[in-house]
């Protein structure tokens, strides 16, 4: 899926209001698209995906520079800004559609999102395994509207101030070199 240098990468992370928020704000990233992926019914809304039954994960789609940012850096960020060794949880979320994955476009992401898992496991970065699905990309749906650019659009709500900022601060601290300039400033 490329167009020039614009590629596409899709994880999930648990809410995809706090993905879209780290990822948003990454040097090379483009456009980030909250959506559906990894279910089982076409064309899935947010009540039945809320529901935990139709399989699908809270996901983003990350069309990025490959020039400017690498896969491996993306995964980089993605690793240190949720947790990777909880099984369908994410802080206070619960549900298979708050999973971590990664939903890979083809064998060369597949094989680098491996090696990245078992470099960190190897080197135990984290106290607990991490439980990280690796999958074939399938049908990505896009969420409702409402839910696209949400933090920047609802900064001053509890949960952007309570769940997302401190992602973002952490983002700050550990890859200022990798944001966008007007964010380093």
């Amino acid at each position: 899926m490329k167009k020039n240098n614009i590629q596409i990468a899709v994880f999930a992370g648990g809410c995809f209001w706090c993905t879209e928020a780290v990822f948003q704000r990454l040097a090379g990233v483009h456009r980030i698209i909250s959506g559906y992926t990894g279910g089982t019914i076409k064309n899935p809304a947010y009540r039945e995906i809320t529901t935990g039954r139709t399989g699908h994960a809270e996901a983003i789609k990350i069309e990025y520079d490959a020039e400017i940012i690498k896969f491996t850096e993306l995964l980089e960020v993605f690793f240190v800004t949720h947790n990777p060794t909880t099984l369908n949880k994410q802080g206070a979320d619960q549900g298979t559609q708050y999973r971590s994955a990664i939903f890979y476009v083809d064998e060369n992401q597949r094989q680098i999102a491996v090696t990245m898992i078992k470099k960190l496991s190897e080197e135990a970065v984290f106290d607990n395994p991490i439980v990280t699905e690796v999958t074939e990309l399938g049908p990505f749906y896009n969420a409702e509207d409402y839910h696209q650019n949400y933090y920047n659009q609802n900064s001053n709500q509890g949960y952007c101030q309570f769940v997302i900022n401190p992602k973002l601060d952490k983002l700050q601290t550990t890859f200022k070199n990798k944001l966008k300039k007007q964010i380093q400033d």
